[in-house]
């Protein structure tokens, strides 16, 4: 039987990674993001324009969701928005859209798309949180915040949706070259050349020397979805990060 995934941020960088890594594997991919999918959606799927960080919206997605299939067996929660500034100078706005966008949507979503992995009689949930839940840097309090309060939020929901079959785990993301880690190299952390030599300053950060790929990050997402390769896992936090937590800050 064909398996279902709704994935939201389906049109950025790891967003755009995951939908073909999982059309690939034969799954009917329903796609989720504000800004246009710009490539051909996977045919036996469905892309949906919107913004996810409205209560609102969230409804209406669902119930096209609902038109489009009675179950679901795995939703990725990708979406996300940064706002790299000092928190001194963070609005209350900034804060809050942030806030909307990473972590309210996730609880919404999630109570949404539980009558749909109820239905299927099972489910598992991907939240990408950040190696920012974790360990952070100067000038990204809010998006760090956001992605400590996912991973929270991950082990509270598989404590509470065991019982249901549903698993929830969360990914951990490094430095992956996508538009929004470009978009927040500005912050001074690497260094104030160009873009490309800001990315190889990043990548001399990390143990194995580079920034990782979208598609690696996909394949990890794939592993916390399918039941045959994590059966056992939930409440988890997978870090995926070349290695970069692992070292000393003070080597």
């Amino acid at each position: 039987m064909t398996k279902t995934v709704l994935i939201t941020g389906a049109a950025g960088g790891i967003g755009r990674a995951t939908v073909q890594l999982f059309a690939q594997k034969g799954w009917r991919v329903i796609g989720v993001d504000r800004a246009p999918f710009d490539d051909e959606f996977p045919a036996t799927g469905r892309f949906i324009q919107a913004d996810i960080s409205r209560p609102d919206v969230l409804e209406r997605i669902f119930f096209q969701v609902r038109e489009f299939t009675p179950t679901l067996d795995a939703l990725v929660n990708n979406a996300a928005y940064q706002v790299a500034k000092p928190l001194l100078e963070t609005s209350v706005e900034e804060w809050d859209d942030v806030m909307a966008s990473n972590l309210r949507s996730v609880f919404l979503s999630v109570k949404l798309s539980h009558p749909l992995f109820k239905e299927a009689g099972h489910g598992a949930i991907v939240n990408v949180s950040s190696v920012h839940a974790i360990q952070t840097s100067a000038n990204i309090a809010a998006y760090a915040a956001s992605k400590g309060g996912l991973l929270a939020l991950t082990r509270a929901m598989a404590i509470e949706f065991a019982p249901d079959e549903i698993r929830v785990n969360a990914i951990l993301p490094g430095a992956v070259d996508t538009p929004m880690l470009r978009a927040g190299l500005g912050r001074g952390h690497v260094g104030h050349g160009d873009v490309q030599n800001r990315l190889e300053n990043l990548a001399r950060k990390t143990v194995n020397g580079r920034v990782g790929q979208p598609e690696e990050i996909a394949h990890a997402i794939y592993f916390l979805a399918d039941d045959e390769q994590s059966s056992f896992m939930t409440g988890q936090a997978l870090v995926v990060d070349g290695g970069a937590t692992a070292r000393l800050s003070t080597e």
